[in-house]
């Protein structure tokens, strides 16, 4: 006790040294166990648990990209005919019902038509003038042989003959052209398939009234016939999407009616133009459907290959936006990782093409990006990064 109130002074003069000693090896542990900036790469001290939070992949090769454009099947308009009336009448008897398949010249339904009767009746008066003509201009012949008639006569004849012989080909062709004869005029207009194919559209019924203006109407067709084994498919491109497509390239067609299996279709046309509502261009192809696992109207999506611009390529969840540009940062050892600015070429389905800024087989941060670049911006004392 004696000690301790002669040397007062002393013994807090000690007990104050050894606190700021003990404060000092604290700060100097911290700083050894904080993360540093040398020559602007983060440094980690081995066995940090920091380094716990960051997973790497390494930077790999391009593999080819796959285009995927949206679109329908339509049917192959150079197999598909519409037919409309081609006089008015009145729908008598229908010999076909929709998914029949037909034969070219098969009746697919007949109309009474007062129309056609007349085209009917036009062509039996034209046989009947031609017969007449062709009559006459015998006789005159005949007569202008034996010197009874005149030079002027025959020529008048021969004439009247070439005028109801023209009359008699244009009535004739006019009823055939419509599958009709001229033998009687019953004013039946038989409608007949002019190809072969499969009825898939049937939009008449019994006693319905036909007009020959449908079409201007935009009435739909009495029939449409195609042949479903050969369609064709219509496709949407992006602009960014037209150097990828050439005509007679290839590409796989996939429906979500059959997700397991692929179908073959062939560019034909590429349209010239932009659709200004959808911003689009028209791709068409044609695809064989043997199997009729394709329909109209079906929509599918097309496969193809796209064009390959960056040799390297990175996750995208590796990238950081900073000031207008991407970054990355680099593994170069162990808690050890650079900041480097990349130039991309394109994202798809997660993956970024690089045109520079990494080399193959680095390694580039995928998981903990966000924090170490906070932790760089305060390392580097707020400096823009």
């Amino acid at each position: 006790m004696s000690m301790i109130r002669r040397f007062p002074g002393t013994l807090l003069a000690l007990a104050a040294a050894a606190f700021v000693s003990a404060c000092n090896d604290g700060d100097a542990k911290s700083d050894v166990a904080r993360p540093r900036l040398e020559d602007g790469r983060i440094v980690f001290p081995q066995g940090s648990a920091q380094l716990a939070s960051f997973a790497t992949e390494p930077v790999g090769e391009s593999a080819p990209q796959l285009l995927r454009l949206t679109g329908r099947v339509v049917w192959d308009e150079n197999r598909t005919v519409r037919l409309f009336p081609a006089f008015a009448g009145r729908v008598i008897h229908i010999l076909v019902r929709a998914g029949d398949r037909v034969k070219r010249g098969e009746t697919l339904a007949v109309l009474a038509s007062p129309d056609f009767g007349q085209a009917q009746a036009d062509a039996r008066r034209a046989q009947s003038d031609f017969a007449l003509a062709e009559k006459n201009l015998g006789r005159l012949r005949e007569l202008h042989a034996a010197g009874v008639s005149s030079r002027k006569e025959l020529i008048t004849a021969e004439a009247d003959y070439a005028r109801a012989e023209a009359e008699l080909a244009r009535a004739s062709g006019k009823i055939k052209l419509y599958g009709g004869g001229s033998e009687s005029v019953d004013q039946n207009l038989a409608l007949a398939s002019p190809i072969d194919g499969v009825v898939v559209e049937r939009n008449i019924n019994p006693g319905q009234e036909l007009r020959t203006d449908l079409q201007l109407s935009n009435s739909p067709a009495m029939f449409v016939i195609t042949d479903p084994s050969r369609l064709w498919v219509q496709l949407d491109a992006a602009e960014s999407q037209l150097a990828s497509l050439k005509r007679g390239q290839t590409v796989t067609l996939r429906s979500s009616a059959w997700p397991e299996e692929g179908f073959a279709a062939t560019i034909e046309t590429i349209s010239d133009f932009i659709d200004p509502a959808s911003r689009t261009v028209k791709v068409r192809g044609s695809v064989v459907n043997r199997d009729r696992k394709l329909k109209g109207e079906m929509f599918v999506t097309a496969e193809l290959p796209d064009v390959q611009r960056a040799g390297l390529q990175l996750p995208e969840r590796a990238l950081v936006l900073a000031g207008g540009s991407y970054y990355v940062f680099i593994e170069e050892s162990p808690g050890r990782f650079a900041w480097s600015e990349v130039k991309i070429e394109g994202v798809r389905d997660g993956v970024a093409g690089v045109v520079s800024g990494v080399n193959l087989g680095q390694k580039v941060v995928v998981e903990g990006t966000l924090l170490l670049h906070r932790l760089y911006r305060q390392l580097a004392g707020g400096a823009s990064a």
